[in-house]
């Protein structure tokens, strides 16, 4: 079977574990070139589904193609046209970085000539610095994330899979992470599979997500139409006065589709708030002293919760808050 536009294909892929099914009838259909964010809470079945795309399980059921093969019937196929970085590294300690890059390199059957112009690039797509030379036991947690990266880059891989590669990383760390994310992906045209139950991060890097929840593939598509189909931003404006008329006056307000007094708040539904709050804040004014004005747009979270009843839970909030008065 020849995928030539694709990087990815699943048909009804099923995996199952001693009568647990862990991944139930998943279709996939990933273009090259494309980041695309698998996102689903702990349990859900997203690193079974990547250990099965990268050979390390076979299907109970169903077909998967990566690269071009079938990861069934050529592994060994598909083993060469990959890189791997799993949630947890099996890194040596007593190695130094370049030692690491290595041995990678000579498991791929690369020359000696054709590692040392990858380790060139690798220094200077993935930030590691100076670093390389030490020990991987002298690393940080972020630096040992970002070797983990590198050692799956060493042959030139066509697609990149990375199963929840921030998990326990700083804030400082994992934005660094994400930066080189997208070097790989703008530079080198690289097809990344990015498993995460972080929300902001398939929100920040994904051209599209797919959602899953009990091994089934519960939704697909770009964040941004994913999150518009769950329901309008809301503005919630604390006033001091008349609410009843502020309500009233709110309606008017192009863009606005209605409001809500719930005390001494109004909830404004809007199409798109960003671009409405201001003119909100204006017709409040006119009629009230607005304390506070902030915009709750919809989230990934938003959209599990609509679809399973769920929330995913994950460490941070991603609510955006655009303060406009006090």
């Amino acid at each position: 079977m020849v995928l030539t536009d694709t990087a990815i294909k699943a048909e009804r892929l099923v995996r199952r574990f001693n009568g647990t099914t862990a991944v139930d009838e998943v279709d996939l259909d990933i273009p090259r070139g494309e980041i695309y964010g698998f996102l689903g809470p702990n349990g859900a079945g997203k690193s079974t589904t990547v250990r099965v795309l990268c050979t390390l399980l076979t299907p109970s059921a169903g077909r998967a193609f990566v690269a071009g093969h079938d990861v069934a019937d050529e592994p060994e196929k598909v083993r060469l046209r990959i890189g791997v970085a799993l949630q947890d590294a099996a890194l040596d300690p007593k190695q130094t970085g370049v030692q690491l890059l290595r041995l990678q390199g000579r498991l791929y059957g690369l020359t000696r000539r054709e590692i040392d112009r990858r380790l060139d690039d690798l220094a200077q797509l993935i930030d590691i610095g100076d670093a390389l030379d030490r020990a991987i036991g002298t690393y940080s947690g972020g630096m040992k994330r970002r070797l983990d990266v590198a050692a799956a880059l060493v042959h030139d891989p066509e697609v990149l899979f990375l199963d929840e590669p921030t998990t326990g990383l700083d804030p400082v760390s994992r934005a660094r992470m994400w930066d080189e994310v997208r070097r790989l992906n703008r530079e080198l045209g690289m097809t990344i599979f990015l498993t995460t139950q972080y929300l902001e991060e398939a929100d920040e890097l994904a051209d599209r997500v797919g959602i899953i929840n009990d091994g089934h593939l519960v939704a697909e598509g770009a964040p941004a139409k994913l999150k518009r189909a769950v329901g309008n931003d809301v503005i919630v404006a604390r006033l001091e006065g008349n609410t009843s008329g502020a309500r009233e006056r709110v309606e008017r307000v192009p863009g606005v589709h209605g409001a809500e007094a719930r005390g001494d708040e109004l909830l404004i539904t809007a199409d798109d708030g960003a671009a409405t709050i201001g003119a909100v804040a204006v017709a409040l004014n006119t009629v009230a002293t607005v304390h506070h004005l902030t915009l709750r747009t919809p989230t990934l979270d938003d959209v599990f919760l609509e679809l399973t009843g769920n929330r995913i839970e994950t460490e941070s909030e991603n609510n955006e808050l655009v303060e406009v008065a006090s």
